[in-house]
């Protein structure tokens, strides 16, 4: 509907313009939103603010040239000028019964636009290293990256869902040093653990596991690990300390048993991943590995792009990227002294294969720390020769645990987190999924284990399934009655439908089309819960005020049963895309 009414607008600004009587720029931009007082209408316009400025005119002259010129449609009942110079449209009966209709007729696929009639977009979400366990802060990240694309998949956009797999680089090594230092507690060597070293039992699962596939073979002496290492009394000490380490390590296994130890670890962390991921809902259509970028030439096809371009440079042994010249707030290095490439060296190559890859935007979710890589990324697109406008960020802030009104406390490396799993385990899957995305991805998140759990209607994910339910027990009641639902005949009769609670969630229902667009047009699957949340009100208002099951007049069932079945149908069709389940029984 509010498609609509732009059009209709910018038809009468068109005739205006025609004729004379307002010089309009023709991209001045429509807007229309839907009002939140009903006195006020369903829909309102307010070009005639926009336009006052530069046509010199006032605002309440413009509204009324502008409605004077409105073509008539069938879904508008009438238009106020309210205030200022507001245009406030109210919808017709027409237009509530052809809501109802298209519910019903269109099912599932009610508020789902054509595939591929917006852009194509690539999204890389999650992409936490395979370091360790997913934690709660992960899991926000996860059911926001997954709920948008489902809800930009249904507003027209083919959505590539990628995850990126970190499998190369320094927090690996220091992953693999880490079992391996397990390994040989477990083989019965004395050994010093380092302090930035990973912990966590989970570490010792990892090194169960190489000791059950490679025996003592990785065996050597503690004395061996350890003498002449430097020591590590401060944080710039255990630095060298975990590099000459992992150096020790290669050293002593070879490349051959090193790689053993790093396999183990990686393939069982990417693993481990992809399950708890798999069991959240959320799963991509590939797992992009860093290591491919190197075997795959892309690393080095992207370096010599830059070089060609004039964008790098040697300094001290080591190569240059001259980032800061292209809005990055310092200069880059690509190659190390040493020869290997950096981090940011895959991140080029990487963001130069989403490009080819992609038609249309390469959408990077990524948390609110990693704010510093979206200058870095439109930098390095600039250098690469692609329009860093084909990049979209999109941070997502942290989750804070609360149990009991206290915050529970978390530490990463130390292993006293909460992993996403525990979460799962502790509240479930749906109410995991609707709190993660509750509130925008850009405010913080204070999730409240308690509210989660309780089952209560101030929780909101509860109230909204427990709607559905109420929906799944009118229909058994049918049955029981032995009564008919006839969905031709509450079509025919759906004047009946004239209460104020009826009325109120039909309007609620014809704005679902509209909830799906603004939210992928705004990044924000928080628009989609809040609306489920607001139809379950309207469906629980009517519920508590209504007879459904009416025996001596068949029309009116059958009508009501129409619009218990409509709002059911958009129930599911919302809590699918937000990845929540729509219960039977409660």
């Amino acid at each position: 509907m509010r498609a609509q009414i732009i059009e209709l607008v910018a038809q009468a600004l068109g005739y205006l313009k025609r004729d004379g009587e307002l010089d309009i720029d023709p991209a001045t931009d429509i807007q229309v939103e839907q009002t939140r007082d009903a006195s006020h209408g369903d829909y309102a316009c307010n070009i005639a603010l926009v336009l006052a400025k530069p046509l010199g005119r006032k605002p309440r002259d413009i509204a009324e040239l502008i409605r004077a010129r409105l073509p008539q449609s069938k879904r508008i009942e009438s238009v106020d000028i309210a205030g200022p110079g507001f245009l406030n449209f109210f919808v017709s009966q027409r237009y509530l019964r052809i809501v109802l209709r298209e519910v019903l007729a269109r099912g599932e696929s009610y508020g789902v636009q054509e595939p591929g009639s917006r852009p194509d977009i690539l999204a890389e979400y999650v992409s936490a290293n395979p370091t360790g366990p997913l934690h709660v802060g992960h899991g926000r990240g996860a059911a926001y990256g997954a709920s948008l694309s489902a809800i930009m998949t249904a507003a027209g956009h083919r959505v590539h869902r990628e995850y990126y797999v970190n499998d190369h680089g320094r927090q690996m090594d220091i992953l693999a040093v880490s079992v391996w230092l397990r390994y040989l507690e477990l083989a019965g060597q004395r050994v010093s653990f380092p302090s930035n070293g990973y912990r966590g039992d989970y570490i010792y699962d990892l090194a169960r596991k190489v000791r059950r596939r490679h025996g003592d073979s990785l065996r050597h002496s503690g004395h061996k690990v350890s003498d002449g290492l430097p020591g590590e009394d401060d944080n710039a000490d255990a630095e060298k300390h975990i590099d000459a380490l992992i150096q020790r390590a290669r050293d002593l296994l070879g490349e051959e048993g090193y790689e053993a130890c790093f396999s183990v670890a990686l393939e069982t962390m990417v693993d481990d991943i992809r399950e708890d991921l798999g069991e959240f809902g959320v799963t991509f259509e590939r797992w992009y590995s860093e290591r491919a970028l190197e075997t795959s030439g892309a690393l080095e096809r992207a370096i010599l792009r830059l070089d060609e371009a004039g964008w790098l440079y040697r300094q001290e042994g080591a190569t240059w990227f001259k980032a800061s010249e292209l809005g990055d707030d310092k200069d880059r290095v690509v190659i190390r002294e040493n020869g290997r490439t950096t981090y940011f060296a895959s991140d080029l190559a990487y963001l130069l294969d989403k490009l080819e890859r992609c038609s249309g935007k390469a959408l990077y979710i990524f948390g609110a720390d990693h704010h510093g890589y979206v200058p870095r990324l439109k930098a390095a697109a600039r250098g690469l020769g692609e329009d860093p406008d084909r990049l979209e960020f999109q941070l997502v802030q942290f989750a804070v645990l609360f149990r009991g009104g206290k915050k529970v406390q978390m530490s990463t490396r130390s292993g006293s987190f909460v992993t996403l799993k525990e979460l799962r385990e502790e509240v479930g899957n749906d109410a995991a999924r609707y709190f993660y995305v509750m509130r925008s991805h850009e405010q913080h998140l204070d999730f409240d284990l308690d509210l989660a759990k309780s089952h209560a209607n101030d929780n909101p994910v509860y109230y909204i399934q427990y709607a559905h339910a109420r929906i799944s027990s009118v229909f058994r009641q049918l049955k029981e009655r032995g009564l008919r639902h006839n969905q031709a005949i509450g079509e025919e009769a759906i004047q009946r439908l004239d209460a104020d609670h009826e009325q109120a969630l039909i309007r609620i229902l014809g704005h679902y089309p509209e909830v799906i667009e603004r939210s992928a047009r705004r990044r924000c699957p928080h628009v989609l819960a809040h609306y489920l949340h607001d139809l379950a009100a309207g469906f629980h208002a009517w519920y508590n005020n209504s007879v459904f099951l009416i025996e001596d007049d068949d029309e009116l069932r059958h009508a009501r049963l129409n619009l218990v079945a409509a709002t059911g149908q958009v129930l599911r069709n919302g809590l699918s895309l937000i990845g929540v389940s729509a219960p039977e029984k409660m």
